[in-house]
C-alpha cells in the first residue's frame, strides 16, 4: 500500500500486540511504537518481549507493558487474566493486532498428525478467540477502536499440504466477518489483513529453499498495519486486506 500515515498517527493509542517478540509482530510493535502508540506486548517467550521493550525505551517513546502468555497451552481463565491484568495498567485498548500463529508442518490431509491439527487450531482459532472474548470490553471502551487478525491467502483458497494452516485461517476470516458483523454499530472495526510472504523465521520453515532476498521484510508491509489502527480506516470494517496486493502465492520468484 502506498500509505503514508503522519507521525502523530497512533498519538494517546493503546495496542495490543501478539507474537510481539518476533517478525511481523516485533516490527508491528516497534512501528506503533514509533508513530506514538503505547504498546502492550504479548507472547511466549519473556526474554524476547523484554528485548523489544528495551528497543523501545531506548528511543525515548511511551512505555511498553509485557506479558508473557503461550498460546499453545492457555486456558479462558488464562486470557481473562491477561484481560484483568491490562485493565490494572491501561483504561481501554484503542487496538489489537492478533499476529502470533503455529504452521507445523506441511504435508497433505492424509499424514497430519492429530497433535499438530489440534496446536494449530489451538493457536490460531481457540486462544484467539479466548483472548478476542476477554479483551473486547476493553476495545468497545473507546469511541473508536481497531481488531485486526492476520489471515494467510490459503484461508482463502485452500492449497495442498496446507491443511490445518489453511483450516484454520478459513475459520479466522469467519471470525473476523462475525465479529464485525456484530460490531457494525459500534466503534469497533473488525478487519483481518494477509501479509503475504515476507522474511520471517516460519517462512523460512515453510520454504526452506527459498531466495529471502526477493521477499518484503516485515518493515516493508508495515503501511497496512499502521493504516488499520489508525483513523483513516475507521469506516473499515469486514474486510480482508492484503498487505502484498498482486503477489501470487507460494515461493518467491
Amino acid at each position: 500500500m502506498h500509505y503514508h500515515p503522519k507521525s502523530d498517527l497512533l498519538n494517546n493509542r493503546i495496542i495490543l500486540i501478539t507474537g510481539a517478540g518476533d517478525g511481523i509482530g516485533r516490527e508491528a510493535a516497534l512501528t506503533y511504537a514509533r508513530f506514538g502508540a503505547q504498546v502492550i506486548l504479548l507472547g511466549r517467550t519473556e526474554s524476547k518481549l523484554a528485548s523489544v521493550q528495551q528497543e523501545i525505551a531506548a528511543k525515548n517513546l511511551r512505555p511498553a507493558f509485557i506479558y508473557a502468555l503461550d498460546l499453545l497451552t492457555a486456558s479462558e481463565q488464562d486470557c481473562q487474566r491477561v484481560a484483568s491484568q491490562i485493565a490494572g495498567w491501561v483504561p481501554h485498548l484503542d487496538g489489537v493486532l492478533h499476529n502470533a500463529g503455529l504452521l507445523t508442518e506441511i504435508t497433505p490431509m492424509a499424514e497430519i498428525r492429530l497433535q499438530d491439527w489440534m496446536n494449530v487450531m489451538q493457536v490460531n482459532v481457540n486462544a484467539t478467540f479466548m483472548l478476542t472474548q476477554a479483551l473486547l470490553p476493553l476495545l468497545l471502551k473507546p469511541a473508536s477502536a481497531s481488531l485486526v487478525f492476520t489471515t494467510s491467502s490459503v484461508g482463502r483458497e485452500g492449497r495442498s499440504g496446507w491443511g490445518a494452516y489453511a483450516v484454520s485461517k478459513f475459520a479466522t476470516e469467519g471470525m473476523m466477518q462475525v465479529l464485525a458483523e456484530e460490531h457494525k454499530h459500534t466503534g469497533l472495526r473488525v478487519n483481518c489483513i494477509n501479509p503475504g510472504g515476507t522474511r520471517t523465521g516460519m517462512r523460512a520453515s515453510a520454504f526452506p529453499d527459498e531466495n529471502k532476498d526477493k521477499l518484503k521484510t516485515p518493515a516493508d508491509i508495515m503501511p497496512l498495519y499502521l493504516y488499520l489502527m489508525g483513523d483513516d480506516s475507521r469506516r473499515k470494517t469486514g474486510i480482508s486486506f492484503d498487505a502484498q496486493p498482486g503477489r501470487k502465492a507460494g515461493p518467491a520468484e
